[in-house]
């Protein structure tokens, strides 16, 4: 406790220096020029000057409340945890490339596998979508900006340092060894180690480890909720009120329904992991019995985070889905067939995602009769996700494809989609699911969706709206080699997991029957294709910020020609206009 409260001060202190810094700053530029003088009614009396330009440097990234610079920080952010994470992973296939525990110690490998999944789901994928959201959202209602931008921002800056507790362990681990390099010595510094409880925290591990890390992740953890939890209420908020007149329920576009649908679970699922997180800290440090066997046991925890859980996976998913909706037809010269099928499919996934959580626990010893009741549901929401792939795949039956990067990413995140979400069916089938529970099989079911449809509606998006985002255009030949060897990658990597999970391979051990080695070894070449992958799509995103040439055909995708230029190409149309006429 004395190392957790030490840490707290510590950061308390660091974000108070900022925010002193902060208003410093503003008053010295502010300092001497004329104010303007406030109006009874909250405006500005006429006559008086009004300031509307932002600040520049990095003071402008620290106090804006513009809702694209705040999109701008949310994608950055999930980009550099994006790598962090799959630098993760990178060190976990590599520990399994030979049976034994030859790299990493296992203690390391278990911290490294619980960092992952911390960071990928909580750090990467919600951000990078909430991102996309913040800038384009407001463009699509016609709206000037979100609704309340003050809140956006908050949202976002809780997000880092969120992201610094979770991680703190390691962090702090490298800070003592710099600092001991030159002679320094901290024990708070070296008290810190990187958790080893896995991603889902499952008690009465979590609860018995001495890590103080633990309690600092879970802080990190509720922090992070919090911000979550913020900007879903500015996206619901958005929608229903910011509306512009010529955007009404019958003509929302179908990224918005699903990121409206994704705020509405955030609501509902984010409050029962924030109470569970606080309860499990209640039971670390106040000696209260929660997950004891004498108060609620393991199983209420198990309860508590997977009514959390599962629909987490589909806070993931929805985004992912909206963005191949938006996209796909508008490389295949088509709109979306069945939109309004696709609109009420996300929204029944969004009700039937909270009555599935227990197919998580049917090896646990619950009721039969609630375990079938589980099953019946899990195998129902599948019906919703087939409905969005044949929409998909009827838009391009007749369609003029084009293989463009962003079409590739969506064809290509459509068929791991159905390779994960045919896998996931058999889960849900109580008799295999006994069979296959916590074998690779279940690791390769989940990154078939996770690195398929989710990471790879991620990467389409970026790739379409690159000019917009940066005024030019990216190495389009690169693009698609990056694309290529994404979905190869994937295939290689996680095809092999879902054939040793067959054969009954445990997951979450550095160790493992030299049998399995050759199948671990290819999916451990998979990983580092998917590595080099996402290095080239980094190459190619900073290569064209900097020297990509300037967009000055409004429409780069030629979308007028099928009736597609949609709201955000219009905006950047007249934003290009309005360019031109300055110069």
């Amino acid at each position: 406790m004395v190392a957790l409260a030490s840490g707290l001060v510590t950061i308390t202190l660091l974000l108070t220096l900022l925010a002193v810094g902060a208003v410093v700053f503003r008053l010295r530029r502010d300092g001497g020029r004329d104010t303007d003088t406030p109006a009874t009614d909250g405006g500005f009396l006429r006559g008086t000057r009004v300031r509307t330009e932002k600040p520049l440097g990095v003071f402008r990234w620290l106090t804006t409340v513009d809702h694209k610079d705040i999109g701008v920080l949310y994608l950055l952010f999930g980009t550099v945890a994006a790598l962090w994470g799959g630098t993760d992973g990178m060190m976990i296939r590599t520990e399994l490339f030979t049976a034994g525990v030859d790299v990493w110690s296992a203690e390391t490998y278990n911290a490294l596998f619980t960092t992952h999944g911390f960071t990928m789901l909580f750090f990467f994928v919600t951000p990078v979508f909430t991102g996309f959201a913040n800038y384009f959202l407001p463009i699509l209602l016609d709206a000037d900006d979100m609704a309340f931008p003050r809140i956006n921002a908050i949202a976002f800056w809780l997000l880092p340092p969120a992201f610094f507790m979770v991680r703190a362990g390691l962090i702090t681990e490298i800070m003592g060894k710099m600092l001991l390099a030159v002679g320094i010595r901290s024990e708070l510094l070296f008290a810190l180690e990187p958790p080893t409880t896995g991603w889902t925290l499952y008690t009465p591990l979590a609860t018995q480890l001495t890590n103080p890390q633990v309690d600092i992740l879970l802080l990190g953890l509720h922090l992070s909720g919090l911000a979550t939890i913020m900007g879903a209420i500015n996206i619901i908020v958005t929608v229903f009120t910011e509306r512009g007149d010529e955007v009404s329920w019958s003509n929302l576009d179908i990224f918005t329904w699903t990121m409206l649908t994704t705020s509405g679970i955030i609501i509902f699922a984010f409050p029962i992991l924030g109470s569970a997180v606080l309860m499990l800290l209640l039971d670390r440090n106040f000696g209260t019995v929660f997950f004891a066997v004498e108060g609620g046991g393991p199983i209420l925890w198990q309860h508590l985070f997977w009514f959390f859980g599962h629909p987490e996976v589909y806070i993931l998913v929805l985004p992912a889905f909206g963005l191949v909706s938006l996209i796909l037809p508008k490389f295949s010269g088509r709109k979306l067939f069945g939109f309004k099928f696709v609109v009420y499919s996300t929204l029944a996934i969004g009700v039937l995602s909270f009555g599935v959580w227990a197919h998580h626990m049917f090896s646990t010893g619950i009721d039969p009769r609630l375990r079938a009741s589980f099953m019946v549901v899990t195998l129902a929401i599948a019906i919703p996700s087939a409905v969005k792939t044949f929409n998909w795949m009827t838009t391009m039956w007749t369609g003029n494809v084009r293989l463009t990067a962003p079409m590739i990413f969506c064809v290509g995140g459509i068929g791991l989609f159905v390779i994960g979400g045919v896998t996931g069916i058999f889960l849900a089938s109580i008799p295999v699911d006994l069979v296959l529970h916590d074998t690779y099989y279940v690791v390769g079911h989940f990154h078939f969706i996770v690195m398929g449809v989710i990471a790879f509606a991620g990467f389409a998006a970026s790739y379409y709206w690159f000019p917009i985002l940066t005024g030019r255009m990216y190495n389009q030949t690169l693009a698609q080699v990056q694309a290529y060897l994404s979905i190869v990658g994937v295939v290689v990597t996680f095809m092999p997991m879902l054939i040793i999970g067959q054969m009954g391979l445990p997951r979450r051990s550095a160790e493992y029957p030299a049998q399995f080695e050759l199948l671990q070894q290819v999916a451990t070449v998979g990983a580092f294709v998917l590595g080099l992958a996402a290095v080239l799509w980094v190459v190619n995103m900073v290569q064209s910020y900097r020297l990509g040439s300037i967009v000055t055909d409004p429409d780069p995708w030629n979308l007028k020609e099928s009736g597609q230029f949609t709201r955000e190409w219009q905006w950047f149309e007249k934003k290009i206009e309005d360019r031109t006429k300055t110069r």
